[in-house]
Protein backbone atom coordinates (compact mmCIF):
# COMPACT_ATOMS: atom_id res chain seq x y z
CA UNK A 1 0.00 0.00 0.00
CA UNK A 2 0.91 3.65 -0.68
CA UNK A 3 1.05 4.36 3.00
CA UNK A 4 -1.85 6.82 3.44
CA UNK A 5 -5.33 6.63 2.07
CA UNK A 6 -6.22 10.45 2.10
CA UNK A 7 -9.07 11.73 3.97
CA UNK A 8 -12.63 12.00 1.81
CA UNK A 9 -13.43 16.15 1.45
CA UNK A 10 -16.97 16.20 1.13
CA UNK A 11 -18.07 17.17 -2.50
CA UNK A 12 -20.82 20.12 -3.27
CA UNK A 13 -23.56 19.52 -1.32
CA UNK A 14 -26.94 17.90 -3.50
CA UNK A 15 -30.42 19.47 -3.56
CA UNK A 16 -32.26 16.68 -4.79
CA UNK A 17 -32.91 13.68 -2.41
CA UNK A 18 -34.13 10.80 -4.44
CA UNK A 19 -32.57 7.22 -5.98
CA UNK A 20 -32.25 9.03 -8.92
CA UNK A 21 -30.18 12.38 -7.33
CA UNK A 22 -28.18 14.78 -9.79
CA UNK A 23 -24.81 13.61 -9.50
CA UNK A 24 -22.20 15.93 -7.97
CA UNK A 25 -20.42 18.22 -10.24
CA UNK A 26 -16.65 16.53 -9.06
CA UNK A 27 -13.64 16.93 -11.80
CA UNK A 28 -14.19 14.52 -14.69
CA UNK A 29 -12.39 11.77 -14.05
CA UNK A 30 -10.41 10.31 -17.54
CA UNK A 31 -11.38 6.91 -18.52
CA UNK A 32 -8.84 4.29 -20.48
CA UNK A 33 -9.98 1.63 -22.58
CA UNK A 34 -10.39 -1.41 -20.61
CA UNK A 35 -12.49 -4.62 -21.08
CA UNK A 36 -13.54 -5.03 -17.43
CA UNK A 37 -16.31 -7.46 -18.17
CA UNK A 38 -15.00 -11.01 -18.30
CA UNK A 39 -17.85 -12.67 -17.08
CA UNK A 40 -20.03 -14.94 -18.53
CA UNK A 41 -22.94 -13.72 -16.48
CA UNK A 42 -24.05 -12.50 -13.50
CA UNK A 43 -22.22 -13.44 -10.21
CA UNK A 44 -23.40 -15.17 -7.14
CA UNK A 45 -26.47 -12.71 -5.44
CA UNK A 46 -24.69 -13.52 -1.93
CA UNK A 47 -22.09 -15.04 -1.07
CA UNK A 48 -20.01 -15.68 1.84
CA UNK A 49 -17.42 -13.22 1.82
CA UNK A 50 -13.62 -14.11 2.81
CA UNK A 51 -12.69 -13.03 6.72
CA UNK A 52 -9.45 -12.51 8.48
CA UNK A 53 -7.33 -14.48 11.18
CA UNK A 54 -5.50 -12.21 13.72
CA UNK A 55 -1.44 -12.25 12.64
CA UNK A 56 0.33 -13.89 15.46
CA UNK A 57 3.58 -15.25 15.17
CA UNK A 58 3.60 -15.33 10.72
CA UNK A 59 6.59 -13.80 9.02
CA UNK A 60 5.03 -10.84 6.70
CA UNK A 61 8.00 -10.38 4.00
CA UNK A 62 6.44 -10.68 1.15
CA UNK A 63 2.88 -10.31 1.73
CA UNK A 64 0.45 -7.84 0.22
CA UNK A 65 0.15 -4.68 2.61
CA UNK A 66 -2.94 -2.43 2.75
CA UNK A 67 -4.59 -0.47 5.16
CA UNK A 68 -7.38 -1.42 7.58
CA UNK A 69 -10.37 0.75 6.49
CA UNK A 70 -12.77 1.81 9.60
CA UNK A 71 -16.09 1.29 7.21
CA UNK A 72 -18.89 -1.29 6.51
CA UNK A 73 -18.20 -4.23 3.96
CA UNK A 74 -20.05 -4.29 0.60
CA UNK A 75 -20.30 -6.96 -1.97
CA UNK A 76 -21.51 -5.75 -5.34
CA UNK A 77 -23.30 -8.53 -7.47
CA UNK A 78 -23.31 -7.58 -10.70
CA UNK A 79 -26.70 -5.78 -10.28
CA UNK A 80 -27.11 -4.10 -6.56
CA UNK A 81 -24.61 -4.00 -3.24
CA UNK A 82 -25.93 -5.93 -0.17
CA UNK A 83 -23.89 -6.27 3.04
CA UNK A 84 -21.92 -8.76 4.53
CA UNK A 85 -24.92 -10.64 5.77
CA UNK A 86 -26.64 -10.46 2.62
CA UNK A 87 -29.05 -7.19 3.19
CA UNK A 88 -29.68 -5.14 0.22
CA UNK A 89 -28.27 -1.56 0.44
CA UNK A 90 -30.33 1.19 -1.49
CA UNK A 91 -27.75 2.98 -3.42
CA UNK A 92 -28.49 5.98 -5.58
CA UNK A 93 -28.22 5.53 -8.93
CA UNK A 94 -24.99 7.95 -9.72
CA UNK A 95 -23.40 5.60 -7.41
CA UNK A 96 -23.36 2.49 -8.77
CA UNK A 97 -22.75 3.92 -12.55
CA UNK A 98 -20.44 2.39 -14.49
CA UNK A 99 -19.75 -0.99 -12.26
CA UNK A 100 -19.14 -4.34 -14.15
CA UNK A 101 -22.23 -6.54 -14.39
CA UNK A 102 -19.91 -9.82 -14.68
CA UNK A 103 -17.42 -9.42 -12.55
CA UNK A 104 -18.04 -9.25 -8.97
CA UNK A 105 -16.81 -6.71 -6.01
CA UNK A 106 -15.59 -6.89 -2.46
CA UNK A 107 -15.00 -3.91 -0.60
CA UNK A 108 -16.03 -0.84 2.13
CA UNK A 109 -18.20 1.76 2.10
CA UNK A 110 -15.51 4.01 3.60
CA UNK A 111 -16.39 8.33 4.33
CA UNK A 112 -12.63 8.86 5.95
CA UNK A 113 -11.16 7.71 9.23
CA UNK A 114 -12.62 8.26 12.32
CA UNK A 115 -16.60 8.26 10.43
CA UNK A 116 -17.64 5.25 11.17
CA UNK A 117 -20.82 6.65 12.39
CA UNK A 118 -21.21 8.77 9.81
CA UNK A 119 -20.86 6.01 7.15
CA UNK A 120 -23.49 3.43 8.43
CA UNK A 121 -25.58 6.57 9.22
CA UNK A 122 -25.06 7.14 5.76
CA UNK A 123 -25.42 3.73 4.22
CA UNK A 124 -28.45 3.31 6.02
CA UNK A 125 -30.65 5.38 4.06
CA UNK A 126 -33.57 4.23 2.06
CA UNK A 127 -35.15 6.08 -0.74
CA UNK A 128 -38.45 6.20 1.36
CA UNK A 129 -39.00 10.13 0.42
CA UNK A 130 -37.89 10.96 4.10
CA UNK A 131 -33.86 10.25 3.67
CA UNK A 132 -31.35 12.72 1.96
CA UNK A 133 -29.90 10.18 -0.78
CA UNK A 134 -27.50 12.36 -1.99
CA UNK A 135 -25.66 12.11 0.98
CA UNK A 136 -24.04 8.98 -0.47
CA UNK A 137 -21.86 11.58 -2.48
CA UNK A 138 -19.72 11.41 0.92
CA UNK A 139 -18.56 7.81 0.61
CA UNK A 140 -16.26 5.81 -1.34
CA UNK A 141 -17.04 2.24 -2.24
CA UNK A 142 -12.92 0.70 -1.95
CA UNK A 143 -11.95 -1.94 -3.84
CA UNK A 144 -9.80 -4.55 -2.17
CA UNK A 145 -10.72 -7.98 -4.17
CA UNK A 146 -13.10 -9.48 -7.16
CA UNK A 147 -14.07 -12.80 -5.82
CA UNK A 148 -15.61 -14.01 -9.44
CA UNK A 149 -12.62 -14.09 -10.79
CA UNK A 150 -11.30 -18.03 -9.91
CA UNK A 151 -7.51 -16.26 -9.74
CA UNK A 152 -4.45 -16.18 -7.53
CA UNK A 153 -4.96 -12.49 -5.35
CA UNK A 154 -2.12 -11.29 -7.66
CA UNK A 155 -4.59 -11.19 -10.89
CA UNK A 156 -7.32 -10.09 -8.79
CA UNK A 157 -5.94 -7.34 -7.84
CA UNK A 158 -4.64 -6.33 -11.75
CA UNK A 159 -7.84 -6.77 -13.05
CA UNK A 160 -9.30 -3.86 -10.00
CA UNK A 161 -6.09 -1.96 -10.73
CA UNK A 162 -7.14 -1.67 -14.83
CA UNK A 163 -11.03 -1.28 -13.47
CA UNK A 164 -10.16 1.29 -11.18
CA UNK A 165 -8.43 3.07 -14.01
CA UNK A 166 -10.96 2.58 -16.68
CA UNK A 167 -13.76 3.39 -14.65
CA UNK A 168 -15.26 7.32 -14.99
CA UNK A 169 -17.34 6.63 -11.06
CA UNK A 170 -16.07 9.22 -9.24
CA UNK A 171 -17.08 6.82 -5.88
CA UNK A 172 -15.00 3.88 -7.14
CA UNK A 173 -11.41 3.68 -5.54
CA UNK A 174 -8.66 0.48 -5.34
CA UNK A 175 -7.31 0.06 -1.87
CA UNK A 176 -3.68 0.91 -2.00
CA UNK A 177 -1.63 -2.52 -1.69
CA UNK A 178 1.94 -3.10 -1.56
CA UNK A 179 4.55 -5.78 -0.40
CA UNK A 180 5.35 -5.98 2.89
CA UNK A 181 9.69 -6.02 3.45
CA UNK A 182 9.54 -7.81 7.02
CA UNK A 183 8.28 -7.47 10.81
CA UNK A 184 9.95 -3.64 10.78
CA UNK A 185 8.24 -2.25 8.06
CA UNK A 186 4.78 -4.08 9.11
CA UNK A 187 5.12 -3.04 12.96
CA UNK A 188 5.90 0.72 11.46
CA UNK A 189 3.09 0.74 9.21
CA UNK A 190 0.47 -0.14 11.62
CA UNK A 191 1.76 2.52 13.95
CA UNK A 192 1.54 4.93 11.25
CA UNK A 193 -1.98 4.43 9.98
CA UNK A 194 -3.15 4.02 13.71
CA UNK A 195 -1.31 7.59 14.56
CA UNK A 196 -3.40 9.11 12.02
CA UNK A 197 -6.82 7.71 13.27
CA UNK A 198 -6.44 4.12 11.15
CA UNK A 199 -7.52 1.12 12.61
CA UNK A 200 -4.58 -0.42 11.41
CA UNK A 201 -3.30 -2.94 8.48
CA UNK A 202 -4.59 -5.81 6.49
CA UNK A 203 -1.99 -8.98 5.28
CA UNK A 204 -2.79 -10.96 2.30
CA UNK A 205 -0.82 -14.48 1.38
CA UNK A 206 0.79 -13.75 -1.97
CA UNK A 207 -1.31 -15.63 -4.75
CA UNK A 208 -3.43 -16.71 -2.11
CA UNK A 209 -7.37 -17.31 -3.47
CA UNK A 210 -10.39 -16.20 -3.09
CA UNK A 211 -11.61 -18.05 -0.09
CA UNK A 212 -15.45 -17.44 1.63
CA UNK A 213 -14.59 -18.15 4.89
CA UNK A 214 -12.09 -16.79 7.98
CA UNK A 215 -8.73 -17.42 6.80
CA UNK A 216 -4.81 -17.42 7.61
CA UNK A 217 -4.22 -16.40 4.15
CA UNK A 218 -6.15 -12.65 5.24
CA UNK A 219 -4.74 -11.28 8.35
CA UNK A 220 -5.65 -8.22 10.76
CA UNK A 221 -2.60 -6.39 12.50
CA UNK A 222 -3.82 -3.82 15.37
CA UNK A 223 -2.08 -2.59 18.35
CA UNK A 224 -5.54 -3.55 20.24
CA UNK A 225 -7.76 -6.91 20.22
CA UNK A 226 -12.10 -5.92 19.64
CA UNK A 227 -15.22 -8.00 20.38
CA UNK A 228 -18.49 -7.74 20.67
CA UNK A 229 -21.15 -8.00 23.45
CA UNK A 230 -24.32 -7.83 24.31
CA UNK A 231 -25.62 -4.66 26.59
CA UNK A 232 -27.58 -6.36 30.01
CA UNK A 233 -27.36 -3.23 31.98
CA UNK A 234 -27.06 0.82 32.54
CA UNK A 235 -24.92 2.10 35.22
CA UNK A 236 -25.41 5.33 36.42
CA UNK A 237 -22.25 7.52 36.46
CA UNK A 238 -20.23 9.17 39.17
CA UNK A 239 -18.12 12.22 39.91
CA UNK A 240 -17.70 14.02 36.60
CA UNK A 241 -20.35 11.86 35.03
CA UNK A 242 -22.75 12.21 37.94
CA UNK A 243 -26.84 12.66 36.29
CA UNK A 244 -25.48 11.14 33.31
CA UNK A 245 -24.97 7.04 31.91
CA UNK A 246 -21.51 5.90 33.99
CA UNK A 247 -20.66 2.33 32.30
CA UNK A 248 -22.53 -0.72 30.66
CA UNK A 249 -23.00 -3.88 31.45
CA UNK A 250 -22.34 -6.55 29.22
CA UNK A 251 -21.98 -10.08 28.61
CA UNK A 252 -20.00 -12.21 25.91
CA UNK A 253 -20.81 -14.97 24.28
CA UNK A 254 -19.40 -17.55 26.70
CA UNK A 255 -21.43 -15.71 28.91
CA UNK A 256 -18.71 -14.38 31.19
CA UNK A 257 -20.08 -10.34 32.15
CA UNK A 258 -17.92 -7.17 32.71
CA UNK A 259 -18.33 -3.54 32.90
CA UNK A 260 -17.25 -1.14 30.15
CA UNK A 261 -16.55 2.47 31.55
CA UNK A 262 -14.70 4.44 28.91
CA UNK A 263 -14.24 5.32 25.52
CA UNK A 264 -17.84 6.96 25.23
CA UNK A 265 -18.42 10.68 24.24
CA UNK A 266 -20.80 12.91 25.64
CA UNK A 267 -23.31 12.75 23.72
CA UNK A 268 -23.19 9.07 24.07
CA UNK A 269 -23.26 9.20 27.79
CA UNK A 270 -26.56 11.31 27.07
CA UNK A 271 -27.88 7.78 24.82
CA UNK A 272 -26.38 4.78 25.70
CA UNK A 273 -26.53 2.13 23.56
CA UNK A 274 -29.76 0.38 24.35
CA UNK A 275 -30.12 -2.84 26.61
CA UNK A 276 -30.33 -5.82 24.17
CA UNK A 277 -28.11 -4.47 21.57
CA UNK A 278 -24.98 -5.06 20.52
CA UNK A 279 -21.69 -2.91 21.10
CA UNK A 280 -17.93 -3.50 19.99
CA UNK A 281 -15.10 -2.71 22.63
CA UNK A 282 -11.18 -3.17 22.20
CA UNK A 283 -8.91 -4.20 24.84
CA UNK A 284 -5.45 -5.41 25.73
CA UNK A 285 -5.67 -8.85 26.45
CA UNK A 286 -8.20 -11.44 28.77
CA UNK A 287 -7.56 -11.91 32.59
CA UNK A 288 -6.86 -15.64 33.32
CA UNK A 289 -10.46 -15.69 34.43
CA UNK A 290 -11.45 -14.59 30.24
CA UNK A 291 -12.33 -11.12 31.45
CA UNK A 292 -11.05 -8.91 28.76
CA UNK A 293 -8.88 -6.08 30.69
CA UNK A 294 -8.99 -2.36 30.06
CA UNK A 295 -12.05 -2.66 28.00
CA UNK A 296 -13.00 0.84 26.24
CA UNK A 297 -16.40 1.27 23.93
CA UNK A 298 -15.79 1.78 20.34
CA UNK A 299 -19.40 2.16 18.81
CA UNK A 300 -22.49 0.08 18.88
CA UNK A 301 -22.76 -2.90 16.04
CA UNK A 302 -24.71 -2.10 12.98
CA UNK A 303 -26.24 -4.58 12.39
CA UNK A 304 -25.67 -4.29 8.68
Amino acid sequence: MDSDIEEVEDPKTISKSSKNAAKPQLPAKRARDFDYEIGSGPPEEVISLMLANTLKNQDPTGWWLSEKLDGVRCYWNGKSFVSRQGNPYDVPDFFVEGLPKTVSLDGELWVGRKAFQECVSIVRCTNNGKNDMSRWNKVKFMLFDAPSIDAPFEERLEYLKKFGAATTNQYVEVLPQRICTGKKDLSQEAAKIEALGGEGVMLRQPKSMYEGRRTSTLLKVKSFKDAEATVIAHEQGKGKFKGMFGALKVRMDNGKEFKIGSGFSDAERQDPPPIGSVVTYKYQELSNDGIPRFPTYLRRHPGL
